[in-house]
């Protein structure tokens, strides 16, 4: 059992950490992965080096070809705008369908993570404020009632994160999203639904629009 739990404990190490640099930059798009490396780099045994590998191309931000290994997952303009689009249609129909004025309980949580969230942004933490966000984003939808729902926009959030922090790792876009946290509260608290529907999709756009220029800039239109 002890052996099994640090090998878990490895895993789940080894593929927060890869996460977030590719998450974080650290890691470009189309770079490669090499299991070897990693295994040194994190002194693990190969066959968890290949697990969080495959967790993470499971995931959508590691690609893995057979005779090519693994490298950074890649997003074209098109796939991005693809992409948010989807999402779009997904979080406004569970913004759509949170109960409002929202109980209490879920003011209190989102504004415990808001808290957490904007310290992160006013020191400049990356990691707190990736998990904090990914945080609210969780609590926010799960009050939708429909659990198939908040996995899909789970799903592909966690493909977003790619997007949203290559280019978002400016102050101005992070302050950005933290204020229009406090907005989606206000609108929560309130009962606005047509408000809340529209900050639920206006928070969406700023990422991927520079997302796109910043790769068009790199490697041309795509």
């Amino acid at each position: 059992m002890k052996a099994n739990a640090k090998s878990d404990d490895a895993l789940t190490r080894v593929v927060e950490q890869l996460e977030e640099d590719i998450v974080f930059g650290r890691l470009r798009p189309r770079e490669r992965l090499v299991e070897e490396d990693l295994v040194g780099r994190f002194d693990v045994k190969r066959h968890v080096v290949r697990q969080a590998l495959i967790q993470l191309e499971q995931v959508g931000i590691v690609i893995r070809q057979r005779g090519k290994g693994a490298r950074v997952c890649e997003f074209t303009p098109t796939q991005v705008s693809q992409l948010y689009a989807v999402r779009e249609l997904l979080e406004a129909e569970a913004a759509r369908m949170i109960p409002l004025p929202a109980e209490k309980g879920l003011v209190r949580a989102l504004t415990s993570i808001h808290k957490i969230h904007g310290k992160a942004v006013a020191s400049g933490d990356l990691r707190d404020i990736y998990r904090s966000n990914i945080r609210f984003h969780e609590v926010l939808f799960e009050a939708c009632g429909n659990p198939y729902l908040v996995e899909a926009i789970g799903q592909l959030a966690m493909k977003a994160n790619l997007i949203r922090f290559y280019v978002g790792r400016e102050a101005s876009m992070f302050s950005g999203a933290r204020d229009e946290h406090a907005g989606i509260i206000e609108t929560l608290k309130s009962g606005d639904r047509d408000a809340l529907v529209k900050l639920c999709i206006d928070h969406l756009w700023p990422s991927p629009k520079a997302y796109i220029e910043a790769y068009r800039a790199l490697f041309g239109q795509g």
